[in-house]
């Protein structure tokens, strides 16, 4: 009987290896298949009662929540990773969807979180948005002020 010369056992051992693990970690990425997932409010009742002040004064705006900073900015893709996490609570838009501003109703989570928060402000503002933060949900006419957009009764302004 004739032997293989052992360079090409050698090979053949190795493939036959890497095929068996190759085989065993097929459809497996390190993660489980499934996990436990739950339901999970879209918004705080806090964040309920402003959507509905948002709504109550400027009842001709469309009111989005939980806004991904993704879908308001975009830059090149080696800085994505500075906002694709981060999530607006209000954009408030006209009927065209043209956003007509950025809102945020801290909460206590933004207690010793100021330097990110006037950070994610300045990045909205870099982009040209108008950024309004709340601590609490405003009255309808102090919004109105403060957001200085047209009455909802006023006549529409010529251009």
């Amino acid at each position: 009987m004739k032997h293989l010369p052992l360079p090409l056992i050698a090979i053949a051992i190795f493939l036959v290896a890497a095929m068996a693990i190759a085989a065993a970690l097929k459809g497996r990425s390190g993660r489980p298949e499934t996990f436990a997932t739950r339901r999970k409010p879209i918004a705080t009742s806090r964040e309920q009662a402003m959507y509905w002040r948002l709504k109550e004064a400027f009842p001709d705006a469309v009111v989005l929540t939980q806004v991904a900073f993704s879908a308001l900015i975009t830059s090149e893709r080696a800085h994505r990773n500075r906002y694709d996490r981060k999530v607006a609570d209000f954009v408030l838009c006209d009927r065209s969807f043209t956003v007509t501003a950025v809102i945020e109703l801290d909460d206590a989570s933004h207690t010793g979180r100021e330097d990110a928060d006037a950070a994610r402000a300045a990045l909205l503002e870099r982009a040209g948005y108008r950024f309004m933060r709340f601590a609490q949900v405003p009255d309808v006419q102090p919004l109105r002020a403060k957001l200085a957009l047209p009455s909802p009764t006023a006549p529409p302004v010529a251009k």
